[in-house]
């Protein structure tokens, strides 16, 4: 099985080839610089950053993506976020440029996540937040979330441009593409929400009217940049698992109109903050380890240019390896057990391993336990292995106890590693 997921694979319209089929899925860092009284300074990239990143480009991850990155620094999906905004002084493409060679160094493909959070940006960084209308979040995790402004047309317009900017400045640090969040209800989703999305403009109401951002940004993109070989890409919910939300029939619609604008990569996921969606609903999609690997089967034949990417619940070489088989999809995206193996696809390719690591802690800080591992990372040391019963519940215990602690001061490495443990 491991020669299925080692296969090279080129994407149509760039004519970029990404060494193997693992893609390691964006996901938030929160390891750039952040001052609450100085924007000017927050989300530059850190050597915390980017040695992070150069452990990952060890792994021989195929398609590596950056981020999130926040293309408006007021509206971050977390503090310490890395961000590409045209308002700051300093220079990104300097800045980002050593991540993105160290992602590269091995042969990996390196594509960055723009992101804008909208009403989905926490209350202690923006009391009002901004959105497609005025549907306000429901809190999660201990963040709340203020009511929404709904966003001027000039607002919107401007959106366009700063997605389009962070494009240009991926490409300018060597970035092989760029990939639009469009998942997990941040602010492109919440466009294509009608649940969200209560405009009565032509950015509203119809699918075409609640889709029109997204193609706006594309195009605007595709100028800015003007090469071929950049990797257009976009991660987009299959649905968002909430009544009278983005669903099935309308994503499917969104991923066929996405591949005749250019679409290189579509990346599938689901769900928003108020029905996360990473869990298995089914005992089908259980027993394939795939989250939305049944609406890929239903998508996938549709498709004849765009390679297809599904992220959520792979663990095992064997279902990677079928799911490409069984042209469920082209690529095997990882997420969370990268940040417990940072070499995982490596190691399944190499047949050392056959599947990742479990994660023991309980289900409900199973993504802050991720974050937990992502900062002993950045800070030199060996990511704390969550497989074992007792670190799993001493990592639990410090992000119950205290989230914000927890995240600031990390134990050394040797007290989750003893060898009573």
């Amino acid at each position: 099985m491991a020669d299925v997921v080692s296969q090279s694979i080129t994407f149509t319209r760039s004519g970029k080839t990404a060494p193997n089929r693992f893609l390691k899925s964006a996901m938030t860092e929160r390891l750039c610089t952040w001052d609450d009284h100085n924007p000017d300074e927050c989300g530059k990239p850190t050597s915390e950053y980017l040695y992070l990143y150069e452990q990952w480009g060890k792994g021989e991850i195929g398609t590596v993506v950056l981020g999130n990155i926040p293309c408006d620094r007021r509206y971050p999906e977390a503090k310490c976020n890395a961000v590409m905004d045209p308002t700051t002084p300093w220079d990104a493409v300097k800045a980002f440029k050593p991540v993105v060679a160290a992602v590269k160094a091995h042969g990996s493909l390196c594509i960055g996540q723009i992101t804008h959070a909208g009403r989905q940006t926490s209350e202690d960084i923006a009391p009002t937040p901004v959105s497609a209308s005025d549907v306000q979040s429901a809190p999660l995790g201990g963040m709340t979330f203020g009511k929404p402004r709904p966003l001027t047309m000039e607002e919107i317009e401007d959106i366009v441009k700063r997605f389009a900017f962070a494009a240009k400045t991926l490409h300018a640090a060597g970035a092989d593409g760029a990939q639009l969040h469009s998942a997990h209800g941040y602010l492109l989703s919440q466009f294509l929400s009608p649940r969200v999305n209560l405009r009565n403009d032509r950015y509203g109401g119809s699918f075409d009217n609640r889709s029109r951002i997204v193609f706006e940004i594309i195009d605007t993109i595709k100028k800015e940049v003007n090469d071929d070989s950049f990797i257009l890409s976009i991660k987009i919910n299959s649905a968002d698992f909430s009544e009278g939300g983005f669903d099935e029939e309308e994503s499917r619609e969104m991923i066929k109109r996405l591949e005749a604008a250019g679409v290189d990569l579509i990346e599938l996921s689901g769900g928003t903050y108020e029905s996360m969606a990473f869990a298995h609903k089914k005992e089908s999609t259980k027993r394939r380890e795939a989250f939305f690997i049944e609406f890929a089967d239903r998508i996938r034949p549709h498709l004849k240019s765009s390679k297809l990417a599904v992220t959520g619940g792979f663990r095992s070489v064997d279902a990677m390896a079928k799911a490409i088989n069984e042209k469920s999809c082209d690529i095997v995206g990882l997420a969370r057990p990268l940040t417990a193996e940072l070499y995982l696809p490596n190691e399944l390719m190499s047949g050392k391993t056959k599947a990742a690591k479990e994660n023991l802690v309980d289900q409900s800080v199973q993504t802050a336990s991720s974050y937990y591992q992502l900062g002993e990372v950045g800070a030199g040391r060996q990511p704390p292995d969550l497989s074992n019963g007792k670190i799993a519940k001493a990592v639990e215990k410090a992000i119950m106890d205290n989230s914000a602690a927890a995240f600031k001061f990390r134990p050394h490495v040797s007290a989750y590693h003893s060898q009573d443990q």
